[in-house]
């Protein structure tokens, strides 16, 4: 799953079994399963587990629908999915209502795939795509488009109003880079500008436990170079320490760094996390980042109410945000 604004890879799209890896996943999760209860769900609790992974890593993206009788169940479910402390996508196109949607506070909505190949031709479409943004601003969620297969649905993915993308034109090249196609000239979402708070800027963060040692971290910086900082948390999530790459890469690799580093814990390397409460303003978490001169441009910790880390806003987002608006 890619960033449309940086070109940044900021999950994984997993079908299948579990990729290694640092990066968070994106897993697609049938409302039948949550229906069935949490029995049902054991195996996905089990194979996250055996895989090294933690629930906040997780955007679940619930497929298909429910009746009106099967809500509060639905309901029930994606609480207790919450709890556990998953991210959750609906579609913004029909599936689940909107209305259990909105109450489970999801991270993204998502156009169907076959919404998104008719985005270039069909008008009734980008109607449909334009309404799925509104609903997602209001929301505080992101809207992505998935199985984008050519430049002309990305660019009018791009106009709708979506920030983030997966699919086959997005798949890393031979050399394992991914290369996002820079929008069209003059284009812009119309009235769709990422909103104030910084929730709807949230990006999926990296983690590791606090006593990881400067190996691991090097380890989860060296697997995908857009991955901007690695946040140490606790048993309970809360965020513990923060390693900026650049700092963090420069002080392995100076003289004696990893005989000195290496094999030690990396909150000996980490700065204390700058948390901003997910409901704070854009405006409030720039005069944050802009209060330190030396960590102008590290990442945003965004936590919940009990002091749990949600995810990373970056201080560039921050910027793009005013610009656009």
């Amino acid at each position: 799953m890619v960033d449309l604004d940086t070109g940044s890879v900021i999950a994984v799209h997993a079908v299948g079994a579990i990729p290694p890896g640092p990066l968070p996943l994106l897993l697609d999760l049938p409302v039948r399963v949550v229906l069935s209860g949490a029995g049902a769900l054991a195996p996905l609790h089990e194979a996250l587990r055996r895989a090294g992974r933690h629930p906040r890593e997780v955007v679940l993206t619930l497929d298909g629908a429910c009746s009106d009788a099967e809500h509060p169940v639905l309901k029930a479910g994606l609480d207790g999915l919450r709890a556990h402390g998953y991210l959750l996508a609906f579609s913004g196109s029909g599936g689940v209502p909107f209305e259990v949607a909105a109450q489970a506070a999801p991270y993204l909505l998502t156009l169907e795939p076959e919404l998104v190949g008719r985005l270039p031709r069909d008008h009734r479409s980008v109607a449909v795509a334009r309404a799925a943004a509104t609903l997602a601003r209001g929301l505080g969620a992101r809207l992505l488009a998935p199985a984008v297969e050519t430049e002309a649905e990305l660019d009018a993915a791009r106009r709708c109003g979506a920030g983030l993308a997966h699919g086959p034109l997005l798949a890393p090249g031979p050399d394992g880079r991914v290369r996002v196609p820079l929008p069209a000239e003059g284009e812009a979402p119309e009235s769709f500008a990422i909103g104030p708070r910084v929730h709807e800027l949230l990006l999926p963060a990296v983690t590791l436990p606090e006593q990881a040692s400067a190996e691991q971290v090097v380890e989860a910086f060296g697997h995908e170079p857009s991955i901007t900082s690695v946040i140490l948390v606790d048993e309970y999530r809360r965020p513990r320490g923060s390693l900026d790459r650049s700092r963090f890469l420069l002080a392995i690799a100076a003289r004696y760094g990893h005989a000195l580093h290496g094999r030690k814990p990396a909150r000996r390397l980490a700065d204390p996390p700058r948390t901003v409460p997910k409901t704070t303003a854009a405006v409030a978490a720039m005069r944050l980042a802009g209060r330190d001169p030396d960590r102008v441009y590290d990442d945003l910790v965004v936590t919940d109410e009990l002091n749990r880390c949600l995810g990373i806003v970056r201080v560039s987002d921050l910027i793009r945000n005013f610009a656009k608006s």
